[in-house]
């Protein structure tokens, strides 16, 4: 029976890194792979080498593909991240795609939105989406959005960028009658006080 890890020591250590970074809890990751809780943390302890089935489903749980959670697509460092495997998700007239590989101990995460007319990547009330001490930065690609933060509007053109303080509330929107994209990059716990 072939297995998915062979000689690899770092892969229960990735797995469980993985799962802490995405906030799930080992019932969490069980419920999303239908692979048990005790097996999950036999694999994240070393004890036992999951097949590549089982190795499948716990990629798919976590959001990756098997070639992506056993490193295959990766070399002397370097992680690709295919245009098909981004990411993605959608609410409403929003869109986007996190370009950035997920990976145990990241502190950035690159993503690329579409808004379509009259769409926003939130509202007032909404309650921050970042980490205490996040950064992000915001480069319009086309288009034009309002960025609202602080009781304050800032109008972003095609070429503009900026910098906040991602941890206070915040959103996007497109005031426009053309779809509007942007790049965000979103450093975590990185401001002090």
């Amino acid at each position: 029976m072939a297995t998915a890890n062979g000689s690899n020591p770092d892969f229960g250590p990735r797995v469980k890194a993985l799962r802490e970074a995405m906030g799930l809890s080992l019932r969490d990751l069980a419920e999303r792979t239908t692979v048990s809780a005790p097996m999950l943390s036999q694999v994240e302890r070393g004890e036992t080498s999951p097949t590549l089935s089982v190795a499948g489903r716990i990629a798919g749980g976590l959001e990756l593909s098997l070639s992506q959670l056993l490193r295959l697509d990766e070399g002397e460092g370097v992680s690709v991240v295919r245009k098909r495997e981004r990411r993605t998700g959608r609410s409403g007239k929003h869109s986007y795609e996190i370009v950035t590989p997920p990976l145990p101990g990241q502190r950035a995460e690159v993503s690329a939105h579409a808004l379509k007319p009259g769409a926003s990547t939130g509202g007032p009330g909404d309650p921050p989406m970042h980490e205490p001490g996040s950064r992000e930065t915001a480069v319009v690609t086309d288009g034009a959005v309002t960025l609202k933060i602080a009781a304050q509007e800032y109008r972003l053109e095609t070429g503009d960028s900026v910098t906040f303080d991602a941890d206070l509330p915040h959103h996007f929107e497109n005031p426009d009658a053309a779809e509007a994209h942007f790049m965000s990059v979103v450093s975590a716990g990185l401001r002090r006080s």
